[in-house]
């Protein structure tokens, strides 16, 4: 390959809004693989997280037992943070409420502030996968127009239109395509594995919460049979 057709050099060569387009879409590309491993990290981590409380709470064990022996709240992640907020409400409102219906409603609030929570924990920085992802391929296209139009001006002012001529901008203009490409193409896949993966998480929190929720009604219910008998 003649060296002046090499990628480098095109880039090094290229015109001043082309070469701002591909540092753009560069910057774009390394922050989103950042992203990128730092979400998948946080996703393996909770899912193995919801599986070792569950396995614990499906256990047998006290709850009151299982609710001291948990780390604190800022420290709980998952179903377990939302156990934690669950469990804390419902020690907080039975001595004081002696409506069921009010404290299980009292622990659904609270177990649906922690889920947000968590929703917002495991979607953070997902949104800018999915700017990645959806812009990159115009702001490339734009780096791609401007080399083309940079083309024919060269062309314009030539005194023998040349492959020569032109070569060196429509090179630069594609490299802008490529580049936009690259950039959008892992952001769109891993947005919507990493998304899938966030929304398969709470939907078995949210099954945690219900099922939760069913046991402290069976558990209220068995106090008021015990009360009454």
């Amino acid at each position: 390959m003649n060296d002046a057709m090499s990628i480098p050099h095109l880039i090094m060569n290229a015109s001043g809004v082309v070469q701002a387009v591909m540092l753009l879409l560069l910057v774009g590309s390394l922050l989103s693989w950042v992203v990128i491993f730092q979400r998948t990290f946080v996703m393996r981590r909770a899912r193995k997280a919801h599986r070792e409380f569950e396995d614990r709470f499906w256990s047998g064990v006290d709850l009151n037992e299982l609710y001291r022996d948990s780390p604190a709240e800022q420290d709980t992640l998952g179903t377990e943070h939302i156990f934690r907020a669950g469990f804390r409400e419902f020690n907080r409102l039975l001595p004081k409420t002696r409506s069921p219906q009010a404290i299980l409603d009292g622990v659904q609030r609270s177990m649906r502030v922690a889920w947000s929570r968590e929703e917002d924990r495991l979607n953070l920085h997902l949104v800018f996968l999915a700017t990645v992802a959806s812009s990159s391929p115009y702001i490339g296209l734009f780096g791609t127009v401007w080399g083309i139009m940079g083309s024919f001006q060269s062309l314009s002012m030539a005194q023998q239109a040349t492959l020569s001529t032109v070569a060196p901008w429509i090179a630069e203009a594609l490299i802008a395509t490529a580049m936009g490409l690259f950039a959008a193409i892992p952001a769109v896949i891993f947005y919507n594995r990493l998304s899938a993966e966030s929304s398969r998480l709470l939907g078995k929190y949210e099954d945690f919460a219900e099922e939760f929720h069913s046991i402290l009604h069976r558990n209220l219910q068995g106090r008021g049979e015990t009360t009454e008998g």
